[in-house]
């Protein structure tokens, strides 16, 4: 199982702004990496605002918008992209992970990964953080775009 060997993260952020960029595909799933981003920002004292969009291929531009507004310390990219019977699904995955990989490196700006890429339905609700789930992939994300901020914070390179 994927989540076997994960650290685990505790991060103090207080007053850090956080944009979650949502996918609006597959809504129970992405309910429950909304929930769990939202919540894990909250634990950590941060503030998210999150923002939707179409699907996941939309993901990295409006990231590289909230980059480019200089509001936010941090960025989470939230969607799902579940396997079909056509390529789509390999192009729409490898598009939204090198833009949003793209709007790190150009920005200097921490974008927490929370984009599931499942073969089945069964695959994303087990990763979702819903009741029943055995990960929480929105959680771990926003934890995740926290500490680097943090770390970035720490060596000077924030917005560079």
């Amino acid at each position: 199982m994927s989540g076997v060997g994960s650290p685990v993260l505790r991060v103090q952020a207080e007053g850090m702004q956080v944009a979650i960029i949502a996918s609006s595909w597959h809504e129970q799933i992405m309910g429950g990496l909304i929930a769990g981003a939202v919540r894990a920002c909250g634990e950590a004292g941060a503030v998210a605002t999150v923002y939707r969009v179409p699907g996941s291929f939309e993901l990295p531009v409006v990231a590289a918008a909230c980059a480019r507004s200089g509001q936010f310390d941090a960025l989470v990219a939230l969607g799902v992209v579940i396997r079909g019977d056509t390529p789509h699904f390999e192009y729409v995955c490898q598009a939204a992970t090198d833009g949003l990989g793209r709007v790190a490196l150009d920005h200097s700006l921490p974008v927490g990964f929370g984009l599931l890429t499942c073969d089945t339905e069964q695959q994303a609700l087990a990763r979702c953080g819903l009741a029943g789930s055995t990960e929480d992939k929105g959680a771990e994300a926003a934890t995740a775009a926290l500490m680097v901020a943090l770390t970035l914070r720490d060596v000077g390179q924030q917005g560079q």
